[in-house]
């Protein structure tokens, strides 16, 4: 008897499947195709120096590229390079500076484009242009960062905002949440824990749901990460390359791109040398990419940094460069016939394939 309800039972949920349309069900509840697809992707140039050591084209729109690294290794001129091609695409880059070593000269000879605001003396006072700016005297901590981002992707939503975004910070890392400020103590896992809270759970999912095909934006979020070095856990273990903030953003991160070794910067300076004046004329630096959830290619090598941008590593390229930019190589060292002279030492460190296993 019980077997024959069983059959009963099994027959009856055979003909409701036969007969329900799951097609009429997703539009029902609002699951239109248009839900899931995403949009083709796009990309963000970064120079040809970058493009032939990474494989890569540049930053990938829609996702959230993450660069990092000790200090002075390439970090700032990748991020400047994205932004000044971001501009010349019609996207808006939002510059949120925490760390406060921003540089507008250093921006300018990059290209980036804006207008000087000068007052009646001649002096500077603002600067205006398609690019929106806020640093530490507006944004304090890690939750002033969030509401500032979330703020301008809800006026972009209303349609007061009509651009694309890319999001520029430097640096996570350089700003503490709340409840450091207020307890007067810099906690890293205070920090680690808001950096979760708003971002991890909150705006990277907005960054990363406007590659879908009903949005009508796309935003993307390129972030310099502040690091640390942690000491090996034995004898026979290796040191590992740790993210300030702690890892919710390298968790969201489509792509990873670290600069320099793990113990020590990984650079060399390239100095002009003119009767005895020496002038850093670049610096020659390890990248690797970490992370890449798109071609999921993995790279390392070298290249020149300057401060007009990445060079290929070699002298061919060095010799352009030089030749290029003779009027603020002449303005410094007072002549074209220099030397160049390379100090430092770029020997990797013992890594493991991953730096953070």
């Amino acid at each position: 008897m019980a077997k024959q309800k069983e059959t009963t039972k099994a027959r009856a949920t055979e003909a409701v499947r036969k007969s329900f349309n799951l097609g009429n069900f997703k539009k029902k509840k609002g699951f239109a195709n248009a839900s899931v697809k995403f949009k083709e992707q796009g990309w963000i140039p970064l120079s040809k120096a970058f493009q032939d050591i990474t494989s890569l084209p540049g930053i990938p729109t829609g996702h959230i590229t993450l660069l990092r690294g000790h200090s002075d290794t390439g970090k700032t001129t990748a991020l400047i390079e994205a932004a000044v091609n971001a501009q010349k695409m019609g996207v808006l880059p939002v510059f949120i500076i925490t760390e406060m070593k921003w540089s507008w000269e250093h921006a300018k000879e990059m290209g980036l484009q804006f207008e000087e605001i000068k007052d009646a003396n001649g002096n500077v006072t603002d600067y205006e242009g398609h690019f929106l700016y806020a640093d530490r005297g507006q944004l304090n901590t890690i939750e002033d960062v969030a509401v500032y981002m979330a703020d301008l992707m809800d006026e972009q939503a209303k349609g007061n905002l009509p651009f694309d975004m890319c999001f520029f910070w430097d640096s996570i890392g350089s700003v503490p949440c709340d409840l450091s400020v207020r307890s007067n103590k810099n906690n890293n896992e205070w920090n680690a824990g808001a950096m979760s809270t708003q971002f991890g759970n909150n705006l990277n999912q907005k960054i990363l749901l406007s590659r879908k095909e009903n949005s009508p934006y796309t935003n993307t979020l390129v972030a310099i990460n502040k690091v640390w070095t942690m000491k090996p856990e034995s004898p026979m273990g290796m040191p590992k390359l740790q993210n300030k903030g702690g890892m919710s953003m390298w968790y969201d991160a489509t792509l990873v791109v670290t600069f320099g070794n793990i113990t020590n910067p990984g650079t060399s300076k390239i100095k002009a040398i003119k009767d005895g004046l020496q002038v850093e004329f670049a610096k020659r630096t390890n990248v690797q990419i970490e992370k890449n959830h798109i071609g999921g290619v993995q790279s390392r090598g070298r290249i020149v940094m300057t401060q007009h941008g990445f060079l290929p590593d070699d002298k061919k390229a060095i010799d352009k460069y030089k030749d290029a930019h003779k009027d603020h190589w002449l303005k410094l060292v007072g002549s074209l016939d220099f030397d160049l002279v390379e100090e430092g030492d770029l020997a990797e460190d013992p890594i493991s394939p991953n730096l953070l296993d």
